[in-house]
């Protein structure tokens, strides 16, 4: 049931994008004088076809629903009528053609924009102040002397708004030299900084790794205190199974004593499949019972449960949150600050990816996508509007890299045509191409492997 629900808003999200994509393709070379001779949405069979306007535009939805595509009349794909030559994308100016590769990029850019700009106008922007929570003996952090319940107010002199521009703080500096300097507000409120550093290059290249930053650096964010008391205890689960009841306090795992409901999802996180010893409260008495934990995957890896879930809604105080009302125009700067901070840190980290200072295991290939897509659209609305415009600043990015089989590269190619006056020769773009190919398979290749391995993991 799970791969269904992936697999339709895997199809929703991709569909939508690339014919944004492929819009801005088509409506700027419309604009531009060229002929267009089909804007596709899908691929393959055309299920619905219309054709009209004065060029006789062909308008298909095709019967692959995954993006689309948009044709142009060009000479080099056969004979041109002597009147429709000078409207053959090979005879338009080449800053007009580099115009048209552009738009498709600039379009998911746009979109994205957009999106975040609706969003910030309709809610306003709400931000979750980074305190400090628990800090690991010994940790990274630890020696950096940070301490629970300190604020992190800049990084290497760059103040943060809430946690998520810790992350993208931390994980940049990580990636980077390895030193990311914490101006901090401790309990009191007396400023001071801490140094977090972390000399090994590879240590450095793990921390990028998914869910591996804040875990090897040694500290988390502060959560409000959940007690350990179950609410509802789902049918047929493993803890319903082993006797358990709603209203049921527990107290120790393996002996192990419990603080908070957070501490009972990280004894059984760990531990799918193995037999565990709950220890637990009653009406007063103290009672024990043996669980077979159940294993869920979760982003590709096999997580324990047992199926129940907290009596406590987790509601983090006003005091943690700052919110701001924005104006229309006020959105609007925002939503464009935001795309651009999020593609600038995207094609760093992609840099540094390519020399190896950034984990390739960052690589998501279409399994991943497809879970992240069907997990923020059961999350609602606003985290797959989130997850849309994550996708659509990718999908720009991308294809802005000068590989020549995406847009980026026959930018390239139009540059040089410009420039030398002439077209670059027939067998030069077929080895870009081929090139472009072998680079784009080899990144996929990485990804797919990515993919199956979190699967297996």
């Amino acid at each position: 049931m799970n791969f269904i629900w992936y697999l339709l808003w895997f199809v929703v999200a991709v569909s939508l994008l690339v014919t944004v994509h492929e819009f801005g393709h088509f409506w700027v070379a419309r604009q531009l004088g060229f002929k267009v001779l089909r804007f596709s949405v899908g691929f393959g069979r055309p299920l619905l076809k219309k054709v009209a306007g004065a060029d006789q535009t062909e308008y298909v939805i095709a019967a692959i629903p995954l993006g689309g595509y948009v044709k142009l009349l060009d000479e080099r794909e056969g004979p041109v009528p002597p009147e429709d030559l000078a409207r053959s994308f090979t005879r338009r100016p080449p800053w007009q053609r580099i115009v048209v590769l552009l738009a498709g990029p600039g379009f998911n850019i746009l979109f994205a924009i957009l999106v975040l700009w609706g969003m910030f106008w309709a809610n306003g922007e709400t931000e979750i102040r980074p305190l400090v929570g628990d800090v690991v003996q010994g940790s990274v952090a630890d020696r950096a002397g940070l301490r629970s319940g300190d604020e992190i107010i800049a990084i290497n002199g760059t103040p943060v708004a809430g946690q998520r521009d810790v992350v993208f703080g931390l994980l940049d500096a990580m990636s980077g030299q390895g030193e990311a300097l914490l101006a901090v507000h401790g309990h009191a409120g007396e400023a001071r900084t801490a140094t977090l550093a972390v000399a090994n290059s590879a240590e450095r290249r793990r921390l990028t790794e998914p869910a591996e930053l804040f875990k090897g650096l040694g500290f988390e964010f502060w959560e409000p205190t959940v007690p350990a008391v179950l609410g509802r205890v789902l049918p047929d689960g493993p803890a319903a199974r082993a006797g358990l009841k709603s209203g049921d306090e527990i107290t120790a795992i393996d002996g192990a004593p419990v603080r908070n409901f957070h501490d009972v999802i990280a004894r059984v996180a760990g531990r799918p499949g193995a037999a565990i010893t709950v220890h637990y409260l009653r009406d007063g008495a103290q009672f024990d019972t043996r669980v077979v934990v159940a294993g869920e995957r979760v982003e590709g890896k096999l997580v324990g449960r047992i199926r129940v879930t907290t009596a406590s809604t987790v509601k983090l105080p006003d005091s943690l949150l700052t919110h701001t009302d924005l104006t229309p125009l006020a959105a609007l700067g925002r939503a464009a600050g935001e795309a651009e901070s999020m593609t600038v840190l995207q094609g760093r980290l992609f840099w540094r990816m390519l020399i190896g200072q950034v984990s390739l295991k960052n690589l998501s290939g279409p399994l991943s996508i497809a879970e992240y897509a069907g997990e923020s659209a059961q999350a609602g609305i606003a985290p797959f509007l989130g997850f849309l415009v994550l996708i659509s600043l990718s999908l720009g990015f991308l294809n802005l890299l000068p590989v020549p089989i995406l847009d980026g590269g026959q930018i390239v190619f139009q540059l040089v045509e410009w420039l030398k006056g002439t077209p670059l020769s027939e067998r030069t773009q077929v080895l870009g191409q081929q090139v472009g190919i072998a680079l784009l398979v080899l990144l996929m290749g990485v990804a797919l492997f990515n993919d199956i391995a979190r699967q297996l993991n």
